[in-house]
């Protein structure tokens, strides 16, 4: 975002102490308490659980088809990624998936029939914090997906969607005729800078803005949500995809988020100084992304919809989920011929 752009943003985080004094008003409730600062920022947990399935086996869980099971979240962009690996690593008969309820409440994410998810038919769990006391009974943090499953062992392997992509990308290769590759050796470089500015900047900027109990902490973090996707913007108008040609793992790890963009965070988190539609190049980076064979499978509006607008309640507390946006993701992207 230039100066310019700055310049004629609002501020209405100096205002914030009049409001309150002014209007009686609380400030606002935390979504997650356990991961909230004092200034009212989001601070995500780490993830719990970070065993690998190795192809040798060396990790103590060796590479096997029909072992480990998925269990995700249509709506869950972190779970996203994994599905979208194992879609196109062609691994979908080698690792079995079930679909969570998308509708979160106080107990977590609940394994029930309905369209696009249903019931836990491997373990008959009724709600995915079984499987975590299963592995950790004192497990008091917040449950998460993805989880990859054991069912040797009868635990969880992996809650890390970074780890499991990377599983998925390269050690049940013996098991698939992909010969695809995520993570190149020579971009490795390139790929761990630039997960690391998406992640900080994008991926989880959109909820460090949808979450700020602050008006300064809400400020923040969309500002430096809005700086990185006008830089990403300008590295998109020269190349079809992040490092060229080769669709990498930091495309998928960007496209979740981007895909969520406007039904979404645009709205829902307030990140609405524009909506991906308003950039020429991310949106047809999208459409691009989108429309590679089995991607469009892999996203469910209707998850996404409902589980933001009506598990947030405490954002949205009406819990009307909203008809729009109206947006062509199969209309043509023109980006054949970048290079």
């Amino acid at each position: 975002m230039g100066v310019e752009m700055r310049a004629r943003l609002f501020s209405a985080a100096s205002l914030v102490p009049y409001w309150i004094a002014a209007r009686g008003c609380r400030m606002a409730e935390a979504q997650f308490p356990l991961e909230q600062s004092a200034a009212g920022e989001f601070r995500r947990q780490d993830d719990a659980f970070r065993e690998w399935v190795t192809a040798d086996g060396r990790s103590g869980y060796p590479a096997t088809s029909g072992r480990y099971h998925l269990y995700v979240s249509w709506a869950c962009p972190w779970a996203h990624r994994t599905i979208i690996v194992r879609k196109l690593k062609r691994l979908e008969s080698v690792i079995g998936m079930t679909v969570v309820d998308p509708i979160r409440d106080e107990r977590g994410w609940a394994f029930r029939d309905g369209p696009g998810h249903s019931q836990d038919a491997l373990n008959g769990f009724r709600f995915l914090s079984e499987a975590y006391h299963a592995t950790a009974p004192t497990y008091s943090g917040r449950v998460t997906v993805p989880v990859l499953w054991d069912t040797v062992t009868k635990r969880i392997v992996s809650n890390s969607d970074d780890d499991l992509m990377r599983m998925f990308n390269h050690e049940f290769n013996q098991f698939t005729d992909s010969r695809l590759d995520l993570y190149p050796e020579p971009l490795r470089r390139q790929i761990d800078e630039w997960n690391g500015v998406l992640y900080e900047q994008v991926n989880d900027g959109v909820y460090r803005a949808g979450f700020a109990t602050s008006q300064v902490a809400y400020e923040k973090a969309v500002r430096r949500l809005f700086d990185a996707l006008d830089r990403l913007e300008q590295r998109l108008a020269g190349r079809r995809y992040l490092f060229g040609t080769q669709v990498t793992e930091t495309d998928w790890r960007f496209f979740v988020t981007l895909v969520r963009f406007d039904a979404v965070y645009h709205g829902h988190f307030k990140c609405n100084l524009r909506r991906i539609a308003d950039y020429r190049h991310l949106f047809g980076y999208l459409r691009d992304l989108y429309q590679i064979d089995g991607i469009a499978d892999t996203v469910n509006f209707d998850h996404i919809k409902r589980h933001y607008y009506v598990t947030h309640d405490d954002i949205n507390p009406t819990r009307i989920v909203p008809l729009g946006p109206i947006q062509d993701l199969a209309a043509p992207h023109g980006r054949d011929s970048m290079a």
